[in-house]
């Protein structure tokens, strides 16, 4: 017979191993001495204890899931409880628990890890549904809608949470994305129709300027030109490529009108700068008049320059002013004139005169004898005043006098 401190080969060949509950069989060996069959049995004891150890390693290193690692053990505490090997197999049943212990500690932390990620993908959903649903009611079409679709692109990189949370936070979710395009397409359509509207009015808007570019009623025109413009800034814009061909007819018939316009007005201008030349000429020899000394021939000659004036023609507006005052001076020095000689050559007015500076003459007599007698009395107070009287009534004499001159007399 032979025995090792774990097992033992009797003398028929069966094989014992000895565990905490006593001898147990292992199996029988005669194929050859019994310390080859130890040696047998105790191979399959490390082989065993080599894939214990393995599995330590992957519970330990790998993500092995606690029902593939709970598999595995099983399996194995299978091999150790049919007692097919010679070693110390409580040892490999205690290593064994201990794996067991260590898979469901494994499987606790990944159900908490899990209770974790699966709470942070709940927030992060309702957080993004009530970002959508923020943006849903937003105007800023082109932003939103970019920011919508990353959303969806995030909200693909979650987990998955219980079929019903998930469904119902997914169909918010999609109803604001609904809603955003939905009040996008009304909107762009809205703005699809008033482009089509503002086409057609920019259409009749061009057609008239297209038939007005041909007229010669520049003032008018130029004008209904104006109000055109308003018009058209007024219409809103149509599709850009329609915008674009519009405003180029637009624009175009509008630049034959003001080229043609142009044209005319440079040669008017230039008409006119040669007209006012001519006039300031008559506006000089008519200064000439003036001082007048023959008032019939001054306005004689000033007759003939005015006829002369009215044939030359307009002048340029900004010169009109100055150069028609310059004739307007002349023609009121020689409406003075007239004034004057009419003044000193006509008979009532000259009787008039007369009499008033006789009369004045005659007070000024009386108030200068009555003066002499209160001085001579020794009334100086009344001849004071008399003599302050007599000043005013003087001034009046002398303007009267002054004024008979211009009447020759």
């Amino acid at each position: 017979m032979s025995s090792d401190p774990w097992g033992r080969v009797d003398e028929t060949g069966t094989v014992y191993v000895r565990t905490a509950e006593g001898e147990q069989v292992v199996g029988s060996w005669q194929a050859g001495s019994p310390e080859e069959a130890l040696a047998y049995f105790e191979r399959k004891y490390e082989g065993l204890v080599v894939e214990i150890g393995l599995l330590e390693k992957r519970v330990k290193t790998t993500d092995l899931s606690a029902k593939d690692a709970t598999t595995a053990i099983d399996h194995l505490r299978v091999q150790v409880d049919e007692h097919h090997a010679v070693g110390d197999l409580g040892a490999l049943r205690t290593r064994l628990d201990a794996l067991v212990a260590t898979v469901e500690a494994r499987r606790e932390e990944r159900k908490v890890q899990r209770a974790k990620q699966t709470d942070e993908a709940r927030h992060a959903k309702e957080a993004l549904v009530t970002e959508a649903e923020e943006l849903a009611q937003s105007d800023q079409w082109r932003s939103a809608g970019e920011r919508l679709r990353a959303l969806v692109d995030t909200w693909k990189g979650l987990p998955r949470l219980d079929r019903k949370s998930d469904d119902e936070l997914w169909h918010r979710f999609s109803h604001a994305r609904s809603a955003f395009s939905k009040r996008r397409k009304a909107h762009f359509a809205a703005l699809d129709a008033q482009r089509e509207e503002a086409r057609k009015a920019k259409e009749k808007l061009v057609a008239e300027a297209e038939s007005l570019s041909g007229s010669t009623d520049w003032g008018g025109t130029a004008a209904r030109y104006r109000e055109l413009m308003t018009d058209w800034k007024a219409a809103g814009r149509a599709q850009r490529d329609a915008e674009d061909e519009l405003w180029n007819r637009f624009r175009g018939a509008q630049d034959v009108f003001f080229a043609a316009r142009g044209e005319v007005f440079a040669e008017r201008d230039a008409e006119q700068s040669e007209n006012l030349k001519l006039k300031e000429e008559l506006a000089v020899e008519a200064e000439r008049l003036v001082p007048v000394t023959d008032l019939k021939a001054a306005r004689a000659a000033f007759r003939a320059l005015n006829e002369r004036w009215e044939a030359i023609g307009h002048v340029p507006r900004d010169a009109r002013p100055k150069v028609e005052a310059r004739m307007h001076a002349v023609e009121r020095a020689l409406q003075e004139s007239e004034e004057n000689e009419w003044r000193r050559t006509n008979p009532e007015a000259r009787a008039r005169a007369a009499g008033l500076t006789g009369q004045l003459q005659a007070a000024v007599d009386k108030l200068r004898a009555q003066i002499d007698v209160a001085r001579a009395a020794g009334n100086n107070a009344k001849a004071d005043k008399l003599a302050r009287e007599l000043e005013g009534r003087q001034a009046l004499l002398d303007q009267a006098l002054k004024g008979l001159q211009e009447f020759g007399g």
